[in-house]
């Protein structure tokens, strides 16, 4: 991946996706931290796949709401941010402006509930199709 922009000069996004996977480098880093907490006040949704909720927590999206991550994560999200109510057995969680997925594939489900928010059901369905992959409609 080649960015366009380094955080100081990144327009603001209409929708905030935090990626997860190995985050705790990302997590050290207060600019990152900050530019997020403040990337989400404009944007229309914030969302995280996976690990990607510990930097939402970290920035304090997730404060006082529930959420999700990867299965294998849930404790140490709980241990870390006692503030979120951590779900477990769900795809995601939406909490209107913030909402957050478990793994990779629940992400891709999390991403098509975002697609029916801002566009409706017909183009998520088609866009499963397209994908080649299950339309899950409840999380």
């Amino acid at each position: 991946m080649l960015p366009d922009h380094i955080l100081a000069t990144c327009p603001q996004p209409g929708i905030l996706l935090i990626p997860g996977g190995v985050v705790e480098a990302e997590l050290a880093k207060p600019q990152v931290v900050d530019w997020v907490a403040h990337a989400s006040k404009s944007a229309a949704v914030t969302a995280s796949v996976c690990t990607g909720a510990f930097i939402l927590a970290k920035a304090g999206l997730l404060a006082g709401r529930t959420a999700t991550t990867h299965w294998e994560d849930l404790a140490d999200l709980r241990l870390a941010f006692p503030d979120v109510q951590v779900i477990a057995g769900k795809r995601w969680v939406d909490e209107g402006a913030v909402v957050s997925s478990a793994g990779i594939a629940a992400g891709i489900d999390m991403s098509l509930h975002l697609v029916v928010r801002f566009a409706g059901d017909a183009l998520a369905a088609a866009t499963a199709r397209q994908m080649d992959v299950p339309y899950i409609r409840e999380p």
